[in-house]
């Protein structure tokens, strides 16, 4: 059943004009799922579309303490670091996750030539509204 959430988000992704958009330090983020789940009252399901550009990055940031993050590399490659651990590039199909309460401290493309795309799906409260905070490092 997650499985099948993910691929939805996924697909919706691809599909998705976007909501919203943000340029932001060189990256574009575009809520293009955002749905209550029926069976877990009070949490929803919010895909989130990352573009960068070549040499792009994100501030540090956090994201709200109800937040499950699984985030998936479409295009590209992505450096990511949390938690001050070490910083990993992933590669398109490659994925990670992210916990409650995690530091995202390195969130970049990792090429100065090429794009990259990262869909981040959220298991969030329903009543959130700000999935990013920025932190200074």
């Amino acid at each position: 059943m997650i499985r099948t959430i993910f691929r939805a988000a996924a697909l919706a992704a691809l599909l998705a004009t976007g909501a919203s958009a943000n340029d932001y330090f060189g990256d574009k983020v575009t809520l293009v799922y955002d749905h209550p789940l029926p069976n877990v009252p009070g949490k929803s399901l919010r895909g989130v579309l990352v573009e960068y550009k070549p040499g792009g990055t994100s501030s540090g940031h956090t994201h709200p303490n109800s937040a499950f993050i699984w985030a998936t590399v479409l295009e590209g490659a992505i450096r990511s670091q949390v938690n001050g651990g070490p910083v990993t590039t992933y590669s398109a199909g490659e994925s990670f996750s992210e916990y409650p309460g995690d530091r995202h401290g390195v969130s970049e493309n990792a090429s100065k030539t090429e794009p990259a795309r990262l869909l981040a799906v959220f298991v969030v409260d329903t009543g959130e509204t700000e999935l990013t905070t920025p932190f200074d490092e």
